[in-house]
């Protein structure tokens, strides 16, 4: 008798085909035929997008400037009508004409002497992917990469900027632009300062085994002008939010500053020379130098009661009541986000306008102003509320979370230069 087997073992690089002969007795004993068994161990096939490499030539590239689908598919035999086809059929799950240059797109072609493409596939972002089956019914999907995430541990000290401190510890830069997001309420990181320092406990995700980004932040210890400011993620009223070692919200009425990571080239002055004008006269504003583009922010929740043009003076400025007491200004801008117009609501963080040098400006910045009860005063001397605390039903859970984490920070060790 002669039985055959295959036996299929996910995730195995390798296949194995093995050959065993045994033989066995009948209950009297009597010896019966020899008995062969193959097994094997079959390959699983490598997948990309879902689909088998191993069956098709890939050949990739990346969307140049100014190219267009049509010309991709064109160029690789695929007839206009069909192009069409799927350039109608995709609308509902992608626009085609949104294909960004310096993406990446991958054709799978046929092995044999055709070099048929059967399937085209475009990378939206590092984990969203379409792909067209350029066959049949021009079938076209929606895929997702797999995402990874791995807990780091990080800390650096600062020598001259907190974007080359991360550089120089071979951390992703991008972790600075998370942590003036943290500490957006609390730290104005305009004046960061050599020596300052910062410890975190932090997501790093993966795709591909490639890392592509920054991930939830757990904690941060960041130490400005000598006093540590302490940051936990915990989850309140099903929202996560950041707080600092006594319970209080990070999160304040006003953000610290209405851009990110620019110089402060002017400051509060009721005596300053004009640049333009070249006489000294009251300058009740904070000038942000930065160049033409740079997105621009509002400070806090509030209206828009002026969206206009000042020829000699502040060019295209806005202004955003956001309470009883204070307004905040804006001016010289390049022009307005979209949907911002008079009578407008926004929202802390919101785009508001972008850097500019229109009116009387010698070059592309933001004059920013804060107006409390209708007089001027100085941008980085307001000091805002916090919001709602930990509520003290939540006290007990959250000291438990602060206090692990605020363990493990204590954990990593300073790097002094």
């Amino acid at each position: 008798m002669r039985a055959n087997t295959s036996l299929f073992l996910v995730g195995m690089g390798f296949i194995l085909a093995m050959n065993s002969f045994y033989s066995c007795r009948n209950k009297k004993g009597q010896k019966t035929e020899m008995v062969q068994i193959d097994t094997v161990v079959v390959k699983e096939p490598v997948l990309k997008y879902g689909l088998p490499v191993d069956s098709f030539i890939v050949e990739t590239g990346v969307i140049k400037s100014n190219q267009y689908l049509s010309q991709i598919l064109n160029a690789k035999g695929v007839g206009m009508g069909d192009i069409d086809k799927i350039a109608r059929k995709s609308k509902p799950i992608f626009d085609v004409r949104k294909i960004k240059s310096g993406n990446k797109y991958s054709f799978f072609v046929t092995q044999d002497t055709l070099n048929d493409a059967r399937y085209f596939v475009y990378e939206n972002s590092a984990t969203e992917y379409f792909v067209y089956e350029l066959f049949d019914s021009l079938h076209i999907y929606r895929g997702e990469k797999e995402l990874e995430t791995s807990k780091r541990v990080a800390q650096g000290v600062v020598e001259s900027s907190l974007w080359n401190t991360m550089k120089s510890n071979d951390l992703d830069p991008m972790l600075a632009l998370e942590l003036s997001d943290i500490f957006a309420w609390t730290i104005d990181f305009f004046a960061i300062q050599k020596g300052d320092r910062f410890r975190v406990i932090y997501d790093e995700q993966f795709v591909d085994s490639v890392s592509i980004g920054i991930g939830e932040i757990y904690a941060v210890e960041f130490d400005h002008y000598g006093e540590p400011n302490y940051a936990f993620r915990f989850n309140q009223d099903k929202r996560f939010d950041y707080f600092d070692e006594k319970g209080t919200s990070l999160r304040k009425a006003f953000l610290k500053a209405p851009l990110k990571f620019s110089r402060i080239s002017s400051r509060f002055s009721n005596n300053r020379m004009h640049p333009v004008l070249r006489i000294r006269r009251p300058h009740h504003g904070v000038d942000y130098a930065a160049p033409k583009g740079t997105p621009v922010m509002s400070i806090g929740d509030g209206n828009v009661i002026a969206r206009a043009y000042q020829k000699n003076g502040g060019g295209n400025y806005l202004k955003i009541k956001h309470n009883s007491v204070y307004t905040t200004s804006y001016m010289h801008l390049s022009g307005f986000a979209k949907g911002i117009t008079t009578g407008t609501r926004v929202k802390q963080g919101q785009l508001i306008g972008y850097v500019g040098s229109t009116g009387l400006a010698t070059g592309p910045h933001l004059d920013f102003r804060v107006y409390k009860n209708g007089t001027p005063v100085d941008p980085l001397k307001v000091k805002a509320p916090p919001v709602e605390p930990i509520k003290e039903d939540n006290l007990v859970r959250y000291n438990s979370v602060k206090d692990s984490l605020l363990n493990e920070l204590q954990k990593i060790v300073w790097n002094e230069f």
